[in-house]
């Protein structure tokens, strides 16, 4: 074996050795190991699920109407309904909204709020409260809405609007495997 090949193997071996060094140190060192179960997270911070829904029928929407258009809620809630949402029952909002629409969402519907903002082409307000529980998204029609987006339409807006947005104050809320994921 000629010296130009052995002093190639020595430095290919030095630099592989120093790459599992440079690893194993990473591993180690690593300070963010908690970060996505909310272990870091301060006393009393809401925990945000921010994990988009694989199916429609896991989002509970509430549908009201913010115009003084007769039935537009219903009309709605309908057109959800047969996209295979949840719904509650449709009501009036207590005050007019003048945009597209308004989705209203706390910690626990981070993650589906976004889904159902693709459905008005990003085109819809959202408006966190951290001290709202439970899972329901409350839309408020406004205005000026025309329709929901087509099926297409809505993949589109999903990836032009990307992953949810982790609110101010808010901590990730840890992912729970389902059942069907082992």
């Amino acid at each position: 074996m000629s010296f130009a090949r052995v002093r190639a193997l020595v430095v290919v071996g030095v630099l592989a050795v120093a790459a599992i060094v440079f690893v194993i140190v990473a591993l180690v060192r690593d300070k963010q190991a908690d970060v996505g179960n909310g272990a870091n997270c301060p006393d009393g911070a809401p925990l945000a699920d921010m994990q988009l829904p694989d199916d429609p029928a896991e989002v509970t929407l509430k549908v009201l109407n913010g115009t003084n258009r007769a039935g537009l809620a219903d009309g709605v809630s309908n057109e959800f309904k047969n996209r295979r949402f949840t719904i509650q029952t449709p009501g009036k909002s207590k005050t007019k909204f003048k945009g597209v629409a308004e989705i209203r969402f706390g910690p626990d519907a981070v993650g589906k709020a976004q889904l159902v903002q693709a459905y008005f082409l990003a085109q819809a307000e959202m408006e966190y409260n951290a001290k709202r529980k439970g899972a329901v998204v409350e839309i408020v029609i406004g205005s000026q809405f025309q329709q929901l987006a087509t099926t297409t339409e809505v993949n589109q807006s999903l990836v032009e609007i990307g992953e949810p947005d982790l609110p101010a104050g808010a901590c990730v809320k840890p992912i729970t495997k389902k059942p069907e994921d082992d």
